[in-house]
């Protein structure tokens, strides 16, 4: 007979605490002195810059370590260059954090062999915010609702990024489903050189979101005679005075129930609208503790305070939520995969 070894209640636990501590332990000291970068596939004065450059200030100090982040612009085609790179080129070592356009997932779940990711298998560690579609047309087009541009049955330029971007894909269905006459122009590096280009009338106009035009574009919202843009159709009721009265694009689309329901599926990326994701193969305790990090900061006060001081909308989407939205899209049905093909055809009118 073997004889029983009797070790003490506490060198038991010191040996189990031992064994399962390094993971966290590891985890929670790999960023000391480390630099993570934050990756913007916009460009730098819009929408998505001011939110990762607002939450760059605060993230770190709930990082064990307290790591420095970095703010770096990789702009080109809607932020396409900036996605693949997340997914193709950026080591998975926790220090790279990509955000940019959800929308490429759509892309993705439509065959889109110009997306070269896999959504299910990216870390995704949140998004700050969801987004509500909208549309603007200059005044100096002599037009300034939707019925006067359906009803001028002309050629109406709207500025865009590239494929997957609001610029590109809304204007596209507007005139998929309502007969608009929008010829989309393509290449701009992000919201503000579609600004500029609508200051020099290079286009007439451009579809992105609320959350960002509301900010990006004030000056041009307060403006008077042709300098002013004017929004004209919007996803969901808001109620500041230059958009409370808008048509909604889901009541405007409800007499066709099949295109309302393409609509639905292309809007569903707005859910997490500007997500930010790390590299295939990033460790599991990295990818949760950057998640924790991510809420902790959209619920710190300071943060708080300069988001509402810069008019940056804070609605949070959780990483697991975001793997779900994931999920659901790449399980798109034939019918809706049907009726959004469109959306990667060439020669767009």
């Amino acid at each position: 007979m073997k004889a029983k070894l009797w070790l003490p209640i506490g060198i038991v636990a010191f040996f189990v605490l031992t064994v399962t501590a390094p993971a966290q332990s590891s985890a929670d000291d790999f960023y000391k002195g480390k630099t993570i970068r934050f990756v913007v596939g916009q460009a730098a004065g819009g929408g998505y810059d001011l939110a990762a450059r607002t939450i760059s200030r605060h993230m770190g100090k709930h990082i064990p370590g307290n790591p420095t982040i970095v703010v770096e612009n990789m702009t080109g085609a809607g932020s396409l260059i900036a996605a693949n790179d997340t997914y193709n080129s950026a080591k998975p070592d926790g220090l790279f954090v990509g955000t940019w356009n959800g929308a490429l997932i759509l892309r993705q779940a439509l065959g889109d062999k110009a997306v070269r990711l896999d959504g299910r298998k990216l870390g995704w560690i949140g998004s700050p915010t969801k987004g509500t579609p909208i549309c603007g047309i200059m005044a100096h087009t002599g037009v300034k609702s939707l019925d006067e541009i359906v009803a001028a049955n002309r050629e109406i330029k709207m500025g865009a990024t590239g494929p997957g971007s609001t610029y590109e894909d809304l204007p596209m269905m507007l005139n998929l489903t309502l007969g608009t006459k929008f010829k989309v122009i393509s290449g701009y590096e992000g919201t503000g050189t579609i600004l500029v280009a609508m200051r020099r009338k290079e286009v007439d106009g451009g579809c992105w979101t609320w959350e960002s035009m509301r900010t990006t574009a004030r000056p041009m919202l307060d403006a008077k005679g042709d300098d002013r843009l004017i929004p004209y159709l919007i996803h969901r009721r808001w109620e500041e005075p230059e958009v409370k009265d808008l048509p909604l694009i889901p009541e405007v689309l409800k007499k066709d129930p099949d295109k309302l329901a393409a609509y639905r599926t292309w809007v569903a990326t707005y859910e997490f609208q500007r997500p930010y994701s790390v590299p295939p193969g990033t460790p599991k305790e990295r990818v949760q503790l950057l998640r924790k990090a991510f809420a902790d900061t959209l619920n710190d006060q300071e943060f708080r305070a300069e988001a509402k001081k810069v008019k940056f909308e804070v609605t949070y989407t959780s990483g697991e939520q975001i793997e779900k939205y994931v999920d659901e899209m790449l399980a798109i049905t034939p019918k809706a995969k049907e009726l959004l093909s469109f959306l990667l055809t060439k020669g767009k009118k």
